[in-house]
């Protein structure tokens, strides 16, 4: 393989200063005072059908195997997956990674930089250390668009930190079935709810791409992949076009309006059809009645899905590309589709027109992101990573995100002084619990996995000297001589496909087995339940004073104390309707069916408690 030398890096290096060509002083593509839209022509006309492909692929950076690959590719874009981090998982290693990369791209030819993208879905979810905000299902209970807006502009300076400028968020999905394992991804079982927080993608993108700490949003997954028939991940939406354009439409045309820059296609099917090979929803409806003008991705290796069978063919390339995807997502065989997309585009089977329609699309982001005149990371929002400010933020939407479902007797909120406190439970004292999936791992794992504050150390800090806060996971040593219990129980972390429940969804065995020892104690016992959705919990209820859905809560814990200890008044309000069983999925508000809570309830304080 060719490597790069110093002379065509050095002059790579030059063409992506951080300072703007002057006219005149070159090519028009370099001229930072002309318009966008002239510049995307000017270097389309300059660019080789291979450098065109090249813009269109997206590479895993744990695919590129040598220093040189990029620029030998002439690669557009590369990503970091959910488990894709680099070591050690810093901000400053993260920096220097994607700037290795970034001078690699610049290296070429034309020097067209990269972009890189993550899936920073509640805050940079990757890095460790960073802010991580409650998961969607808990910021669609706030019902606060402003407050979500402010966590995108947040998780956008982290992102902005370590490099990256595209970010695979918001997820847009209205989970319809609470088997899937992606619900705790939607912010609700309504389109109302995630259209209103579209907000998320100003944050993300601020005033203008080109400012600093701008980051291109994504809204995903396009379409219906919260409306699988068992809520099978990657399954059959089988509904009717009507049905899905009332549910599942509206949020995208949202986040259309409000100028998203990047739309990322679902790996589910419409009546049989992959969305990877769906030309009607791509091509006429989003780009066509809805008037999307910015990038449209593929899903990770999800063009490889269209004949469902493994391994990607020609046909599947050029179904996905005819169907209006942009910029594929293939992580280890790029150079594979890009010489079979070369070839399909010399038989005829893709023609020019289409290939120069993905790569305005994707140099005019590039352009609108100043990439061309500041290529590098932006260092000093280092800082911002789990900053004070970033987490006072997330404290806020921890607290803002609890639903109060039932307090029998004014159990709560906690008298913080002369109060003897038993706290039990697996996800008492774990932050990854709390976090859930997408933390530092595509499928997230329990344990100390970042930093923060789990919900037991909220307990302490927030009790007086006065009380007494014992602790014992599984609720060994509890007596008569507590005032409470509060036990914190609940799912432990999962992403797609392992978070998918087909069949039961209660608590499982370990947390039964605690709540049996706090029942069994009569001390009256609050349940803080963790979980990505409802959990099958009638059963169980009637022995429970007092429950609190705190959903996936993040790296602040505090804010749950917050709220147990009545310093915040319980605001939040399903997003969801809580089933009686599983057997009632899928269940959602209209359907006629009676869940054990209501879409919308969510109990208060008392005033003058």
């Amino acid at each position: 393989m060719r490597r790069v030398t110093l002379g065509i890096l050095a002059a790579a290096l030059v063409l992506g200063s951080h300072t703007p060509a002057l006219a005149g002083n070159g090519p028009a593509y370099r001229d930072a005072w002309r318009p966008v839209k002239v510049r995307v022509a000017d270097l389309l006309s300059r660019m080789t059908l291979e450098e065109k492909i090249g813009q269109m692929t997206q590479a895993e950076r744990l695919g590129i195997k040598a220093p040189g690959d990029v620029t030998e590719g002439m690669l557009g874009s590369l990503l970091s997956g959910g488990s894709s981090q680099p070591t050690p998982n810093n901000a400053v290693t993260w920096a220097d990674m994607y700037d290795g990369f970034q001078k690699e791209a610049l290296a070429t030819r034309l020097g067209i930089p990269l972009i890189y993208g993550v899936d920073a879905v509640h805050g940079h979810n990757g890095l460790y250390g960073a802010t991580v905000f409650p998961h969607n299902i808990g910021l669609g209970a706030t019902r606060d668009p402003e407050l979500v807006r402010k966590i995108g502009r947040a998780t956008a300076e982290e992102v902005s930190g370590t490099g990256i400028d595209w970010n695979f968020a918001p997820c847009l999905c209205v989970a319809r079935n609470d088997r899937w394992g992606r619900t705790y991804e939607s912010f609700g079982e309504v389109p109302e709810i995630a259209s209103a927080m579209t907000t998320a993608i100003d944050g993300m993108q601020g005033r203008s791409l080109s400012a600093p700490g701008s980051v291109l949003a994504t809204a995903k997954h396009y379409i219906g992949d919260g409306g699988t028939t068992g809520g099978d991940d990657q399954g059959e939406t089988d509904i009717s076009e009507a049905e899905l354009r009332a549910v599942h439409l509206p949020p995208f045309r949202e986040a259309v309006r409000r100028g998203v820059g990047s739309v990322m296609i679902s790996y589910s099917s419409w009546n049989g059809l992959k969305m990877h090979a769906g030309s009607y929803l791509i091509n006429d409806v989003l780009k066509g009645e809805l008037k999307f003008s910015g990038i449209v991705i593929s899903d990770y290796n999800g063009i490889d899905q269209i004949d469902r069978q493994p391994g990607f063919t020609p046909a599947e390339v050029t179904a996905s590309i005819n169907a209006g995807i942009d910029m594929v997502m293939v992580p280890f065989e790029y150079q594979k589709f890009m010489d079979t997309l070369k070839a399909e585009v010399l038989a005829g089977r893709v023609t020019q027109a289409r290939i120069d329609d993905a790569n305005r699309r994707i140099l005019t982001k590039k352009f609108e992101l100043g990439l061309f005149e500041r290529p590098l990371t932006d260092r000093r929002f280092i800082k911002s990573i789990g900053s004070d400010e970033h987490r006072a933020l997330a404290r806020k939407a921890v607290r803002e995100s609890q639903v109060l479902l039932k307090n029998e007797n004014r159990v709560l909120p906690l008298d913080k002084s002369r109060n003897r406190i038993f706290v039990a439970g697996k996800s008492a004292d774990d932050i990854g619990n709390q976090s859930g999936g997408w933390t530092v791992g595509w499928q997230g794992k329990s344990g100390p996995v970042t930093e923060g504050t789990t919900i037991l150390q909220g307990i302490r800090h927030t009790a007086k000297a006065s009380s007494t806060v014992t602790f014992d996971k599984d609720a060994n040593g509890i007596d008569k001589s507590y005032d409470v219990a509060v036990a914190v129980v609940g799912e432990t972390p999962y992403a797609e496909g392992r978070g998918d429940k087909p069949e039961g969804m209660g608590l499982d065995a370990e947390d039964l087995a605690t709540l049996k020892r706090l029942q069994d104690s009569g001390v009256p016992t609050v349940v803080v339940l963790v979980s990505g959705r409802p959990l099958d919990i009638a059963g169980q209820l009637p022995d429970w004073d007092g429950l609190l859905a705190s959903w996936l809560p993040g790296s602040e814990g505090q804010g749950v104390a917050d709220v147990l200890f009545g310093d915040y008044n319980p605001t939040g309000k399903l997003p969801v309707t809580w089933m009686r069983s599983a057997d009632q999925q899928p269940i959602n508000v209209g359907d006629g069916k009676s869940g054990l809570f209501p879409f919308g309830f969510g109990l208060r304080y008392r005033h003058g408690w």
